[in-house]
């Protein structure tokens, strides 16, 4: 059981805010040296796993492509859309895109959205023009960060938690081999998955009603932005 302790290791690293890429790293080193590996052992272990799972980078091979649309204009049609849209505001418009990344993740289609293809270039800039269009005015740096965060949360809870309802999944398929090869036990995919769908809905839930909160504190902070610098309100605004 001490091996567990590289865990704590991820913990501490993202508490304290550190690199992702070096905390998993260190915690990696960490966990193969206290379970009695070499360094070089350690280091063949890291090779066997990035050969192993190199379909992980794929992405990569997409970056281009988006990057040439960004250059085209697809943010700035995704903003003119959303314009059309009076009535879905930043809130309603990331609590129905979590939606639509749970369920697909959840029939296992995990690669049609996510940060760099998704919420980069169509999610974030369509729930920035919702803030702008809702509050009557251009968003201040902080505030544009802070939708562009909650843009991100939306795709990453919907993926953490819809992806566990699909039984062909590689974390179900990684406990249910590791259960049966050490306990013994004969453990289907087909139970992890119905578990895991009281608690994908409770996470929706939670997290949904986050982001529906999202436009009253767009709002109120957009107040306060006018009011420390002396700048009348548009109409239609509340203070």
């Amino acid at each position: 059981m001490i091996v567990l302790l590289g865990v704590v290791v991820v913990i501490l690293g993202f508490v304290t805010r550190r690199n992702p890429v070096l905390v998993v790293g260190v915690a990696g080193v960490f966990t193969g040296l206290i379970g009695g590996m070499d360094p070089l052992e350690v280091l063949a272990a890291f090779g066997r796993s990035f050969a192993d799972s190199r379909s992980v980078t794929v992405f990569a091979v997409a970056l281009p492509v988006i990057g040439l649309l960004e250059r085209y204009g697809l943010r700035e049609q995704a903003r003119r859309l959303i314009g059309r849209l009076t009535g879905l505001s930043t809130g309603r418009f990331l609590t129905v895109y979590l939606l639509v990344r749970q369920v697909t993740a959840a029939l296992g289609l995990t690669s049609i959205c996510g940060p760099a293809q998704t919420v980069r270039p169509l999610v974030a800039p369509m729930a920035e023009a919702a803030a702008e269009r809702t509050t009557g005015a251009q968003l201040p740096d902080r505030l544009r960060e802070k939708v562009r965060s909650y843009a991100a949360s939306a795709d990453t809870v919907g993926l953490f938690f819809g992806e566990d309802c699909f039984i062909a999944i590689g974390s179900i398929l990684l406990i249910t081999g590791f259960v049966n090869s050490t306990y013994h036990q004969n453990l289907e995919p087909t139970q992890l998955a119905v578990w895991a769908i009281p608690l994908a809905v409770c996470a929706f839930l939670v997290h949904g009603a986050r982001l529906l909160l999202l436009d009253r504190q767009l709002e109120r902070q957009m107040a306060l932005a006018h009011a420390e610098h002396d700048v009348p309100l548009p109409k239609g605004t509340d203070k």
